[in-house]
């Protein structure tokens, strides 16, 4: 018992001692100062403005930079190359964040530079059985029949040649495309075409006095008519005695872009001669009192009543 006593004594003294040890080494150590590290806040590459951006006008690379922000804005861009040549619609200020929504979309950056987004009425005849899709290219062909005033045939002819649909019914190039047969009640009313700004005005007085028809072509088909040919062509008094040299013949765009008149389809574009054609100017002189004369290689003739002239087919 005396032993066993003397050994615990021991123990203890010696616990004693290392905790003794141990509280020194403690006191020792320097006394740390300060508030707690603080964990790094992320951060994102965004695109921002490296100068004001007026609306309206392309933004080159330059404009841009890529600025670290605590936050990544909605819609926002990590590449300067997918905003380089974009459109701004509203006035952006130096630093700002850009963001998809701030700039031009749609439609409108689809059209190439000197072209126009016009829309003209179809139907299923016009619009070829609803057949056509955003991204076809398509032939403008128009009917107009004689009015006896500005009109002196009926005829038909290629107005426009391979205009891009940018849009058909509810598809459009811009978007996911739909049926257009399923679109707007089960047809489309109308297309949108890309049309060179010179175009627009024959376009819409097509369409004002006469019918269009939309004809659908080949992509890779890029066959389209001469325009000195067709200017030289167009001076000709009338589609009916409009006809191709025999030495150098029109191709196929050209033919389509000159017309043809309602008398060819008939088969009087036949030369008339003399005497028929002074029975028909004593006819008219005699109905109407007007001075007459007879037209060369076609079945018209020329009424002049006063100041006004008129060309009458028959």
């Amino acid at each position: 018992m005396v032993n066993l006593g003397k050994i615990i004594a021991a123990v203890l003294v010696l616990a004693g001692l290392a905790l003794g040890i141990y509280a020194w080494t403690l006191s020792r150590q320097p006394v740390l100062s300060g508030p707690p590290p603080v964990a790094a806040k992320p951060s994102y590459a965004v695109v921002v403005a490296n100068k004001p951006l007026p609306a309206g006008q392309a933004i080159k690379a330059e404009d841009l930079r890529i600025e670290q922000l605590p936050m990544q804005p909605t819609d926002a861009f990590h590449d300067p190359q997918l905003v380089a040549g974009r459109v701004p619609i509203m006035d952006m200020g130096a630093g700002s964040p850009i963001v998809d929504q701030q700039l031009a979309s749609g439609l409108s950056i689809k059209i190439a530079e000197g072209e126009r987004a016009v829309a003209v009425k179809v139907d299923e005849s016009v619009g070829v059985g609803h057949k056509v899709r955003p991204g076809d290219f398509v032939d403008v062909f128009f009917v107009l029949k004689r009015d006896g005033n500005e009109i002196d045939s009926s005829q038909a002819r290629l107005l426009l040649s391979r205009k891009r649909v940018l849009a058909y019914g509810a598809s459009s190039v811009d978007g996911v495309q739909k049926d257009p047969g399923q679109a707007s009640g089960g047809g489309a009313r109308t297309a949108i075409l890309a049309v060179p700004v010179e175009e627009v005005n024959p376009l819409v007085l097509g369409e004002a006095n006469g019918r269009l028809l939309l004809a659908l072509r080949n992509p890779k088909d890029t066959a389209e008519p001469d325009p000195k040919t067709m200017a030289s062509w167009m001076q000709t008094a009338s589609p009916a005695s409009r006809k191709p040299s025999a030495t150098e013949p029109l191709a196929a765009s050209d033919r389509a872009a000159t017309g043809t008149a309602l008398a060819t389809l008939a088969g009087r574009t036949q030369a008339v001669s003399p005497t028929v054609r002074a029975v028909v100017a004593q006819r008219v002189n005699a109905r109407s009192g007007s001075t007459l004369a007879a037209t060369s290689g076609a079945a018209s003739v020329e009424v002049i009543r006063g100041g006004k002239q008129e060309i009458v087919t028959y």
